[in-house]
């Protein structure tokens, strides 16, 4: 029972929900939406995507990008647990509000840009029926309790939580000549997630009679301690002796029948037995009793980042983007806590200890990205994107990475008018953690997603953006062993993950500068 609840080190809310790395957002515009690929883009996003290709707006004077997209995404999991009351089990992760805005000032060579996104997370999930790991340890009781007359369960989970990784970042470009500009910026990364849920009403069909799950561990540990009693009185009055082989039938039959009876025990060893066990299970009780947990976890870090932009000629253009490992120290608050365990001296484990703090980085990347216009209706974009997820800290689950996950992508757009176009794009993602990354949780697959849209000139001032995309995951299969009751058997188990993300965008540009 002291793995009840798996919640922490979560990328279900705390991590990146759409497109990008394992943690990093990397859907940052009503632009990108439509294109999947901006890595070499020198528009207002650019602040973003490629700071340095800013030096290439066309005129002096203040630019401003206002952004928001709505994102829904559906997380599924089928385990084949036999005992279990119903395999699977989908969660619903929403931001209905995901923006991005971004400014720039142009002088001549120099131009300042700031940009505000959601760098990670950006929404609220929730498991309505909880997941497969809350509900584990409750369907372990019914075979457990099969001699007592167990047939069934039942129970009421719950879990929720939401995630708001706020990046505020403020770049200086420099353009060194017609065909090179640089730009030195940073991020200010402030994190919040929180977490919410329940374990309630876990109740046991015994025989056709539901029993409340931790009344049936109160009396299993209140019967092992009059056991343990029992036989202290016995040795009290003399009728047996301590270091004598346990020869009652019933003690014998109650410790087999439990798996801790061993030949030979004495009855000095089987007091001890009975009375570890009746701790055993009264912990268990208090632990299968109505919880609540109720926290929050918050970070600040700072991300260095340079990037450099080389344009040749009108038709080729090529970008270089690296950013710096943000390491994220995050703190619990939490006024109401699961209790998942016991230490030997009664102390309560819980699941998100006040004050604790753990490591849950944002990982450097590297981003290559180029343009190409091939004639003056058409420009074709690709890029490449590079997480370096060995350089984070995630609690040590970052040795379950087996190589740097990395996205690529290819779009086109094509004027249709002079003030309208339409795009068209595609990325893959491939992530590369292990098998022992993956939990009900957390867990990264690869992905295909196909984007499309139009933009809109209103006149020399204003643009408009719509987009749209849809990512598909390939599904993946978690096997791992489940330790039944915490009884030392191992017990095979296959969970079957998938999950599938839209999103709709739309954003408005203005360029200040034009027409001066």
């Amino acid at each position: 029972m002291k793995k009840l609840y798996t919640l922490i080190a979560t990328t279900l809310i705390g991590g990146s929900l759409f497109a990008g790395g394992i943690l990093t957002n990397a859907n940052q515009s009503a632009m990108y939406t439509r294109t999947m690929v901006r890595d070499a883009t020198i528009g207002i996003d650019a602040v973003y995507f490629n700071p340095a290709g800013l030096a290439l707006l066309p005129n002096n004077g203040f630019y401003l990008s206002i952004n928001n997209q709505t994102l829904g995404q559906t997380k599924t999991m089928i385990s084949d647990y036999s005992y279990l009351n119903n395999g699977d089990y989908e969660g619903k992760i929403s931001a209905p509000l995901f923006p991005g805005v971004y400014l720039a000032y142009k002088m001549d060579k120099m131009t300042f840009s700031f940009g505000f996104n959601p760098i990670g997370g950006g929404g609220g999930g929730e498991f309505s029926t909880g997941l497969p790991s809350f509900e584990y340890p409750i369907a372990d009781l019914v075979p457990a309790l099969a001699s007592q007359g167990a047939q069934g369960y039942q129970m009421d989970a719950y879990f929720e939580g939401t995630s708001a990784w706020f990046g505020y970042q403020g770049n200086i470009t420099y353009q060194i000549n017609d065909m090179i500009s640089v730009a030195l910026g940073a991020r200010y990364v402030q994190a919040k997630d929180t977490y919410n849920g329940y374990l309630r009403n876990v109740q046991i069909d015994m025989g056709g009679t539901l029993i409340p799950a931790n009344t049936i561990m109160t009396g299993i540990s209140s019967d092992l301690a009059a056991a343990a009693t029992g036989l202290g009185a016995a040795i009290g009055a003399g009728i047996i002796g301590e270091s004598d082989p346990l020869a009652d039938p019933t003690a014998v039959g109650t410790l087999t029948a439990l798996g801790a009876y061993e030949a030979g025990m004495t009855n000095a060893e089987a007091i001890s037995t009975f009375s570890g066990l009746a701790t055993k299970y009264g912990a268990t009780a208090i632990i299968l009793g109505d919880q609540e947990a109720e926290t929050e976890a918050t970070a600040t870090g700072v991300t260095p980042i340079i990037s450099v932009n080389i344009k040749p000629n009108e038709q080729f253009n090529f970008s270089l983007k690296y950013e710096h490992n943000t390491a994220l120290e995050f703190t619990y608050d939490t006024p109401k806590d699961f209790t998942k365990g016991f230490l030997p001296d009664g102390t309560a484990v819980t699941q998100f200890p006040d004050a604790t703090t753990y490591r849950k980085d944002l990982p450097s990347q590297i981003v290559v990205g180029a343009t190409y216009k091939p004639m003056d209706k058409l420009l074709i974009s690709t890029g490449y994107h590079m997480y370096l997820d060995g350089s984070a800290d995630w609690n040590g689950n970052e040795e379950n990475v087996d190589k740097s996950s990395w996205e690529f992508g290819l779009a086109a757009e094509y004027d249709i008018t002079e003030s309208l176009l339409a795009s068209v794009g595609y990325l893959r993602t491939q992530s590369g953690v292990s098998e022992a990354y993956q939990s009900d949780l957390s867990y990264s697959l690869p992905s295909n997603t196909f984007a499309g849209g139009f933009g809109y000139k209103i006149n020399e001032k204003i643009n408009l953006d719509l987009g749209f995309s849809y990512t598909m995951y390939v599904d993946g299969d978690r096997n791992f062993e489940h330790n039944f009751a915490q009884s030392g058997l191992m017990v095979p188990i296959k969970e079957n993950l998938d999950k599938d993300v839209w999103i709709f965008g739309i954003g408005a540009s203005f360029n200040f500068g034009a027409g001066k």
